[in-house]
C-alpha cells in the first residue's frame, strides 16, 4: 500500500510539471475577443482544429511519457547500484531498465505514426 501511494504522489508531481509546460494551441486571449484570424473552437473553426488538438494531446502525453520512463531508468540505476550483488534484485533493476526503455521506443514509434496520419489526413 505504501509503494502504491509513492507511485500516485509521484504521477501527480509529474502531472503538475507537465500542465506547467503544456503547449497552447490556439490559445484566446479574453481581453481582446475573437479579431476574425483565430482558429479554435471559442472563436469559430477556421481550420484543422482536431489535428491541432490531437497533436497537442500526443505531444503533452510523449512529455509524460517521456518524465515517467526516464524517473524509472533512474530509479532503476539506484535499485541496481545498491543491490549489493543479489542477483533477484539485480534481475529486478535490469527488467525495469529493459521495460523503461521498451516503452520509451513504443511511445516514440507512437508519436511517429500519429504525426504521418494527422500530415496525410491535413493534406
Amino acid at each position: 500500500m505504501k509503494k502504491l501511494k509513492q507511485i500516485i504522489v509521484v504521477l501527480g508531481i509529474i502531472t503538475g510539471f507537465s500542465m506547467v509546460a503544456m503547449p497552447t494551441v490556439g490559445a484566446v486571449d479574453i481581453y481582446q475577443g475573437c479579431t476574425g484570424t483565430e482558429t479554435n473552437a471559442l472563436c469559430g473553426s477556421k481550420g484543422d482544429d482536431a489535428n491541432k488538438f490531437i497533436k497537442t494531446l500526443v505531444d503533452t502525453l510523449l512529455f509524460i511519457l517521456g518524465a515517467i520512463s526516464v524517473l524509472v531508468i533512474i530509479i532503476a540505476g539506484i535499485m541496481y547500484a545498491t543491490s549489493g550483488g543479489e542477483a533477484a534484485n539485480i534481475k529486478r533493476a535490469k527488467d525495469m531498465l529493459m521495460y523503461a526503455i521498451i516503452g520509451l521506443v513504443v511511445a516514440l514509434l507512437a508519436y511517429a505514426i500519429v504525426n504521418f496520419v494527422l500530415t496525410q489526413v491535413g493534406k
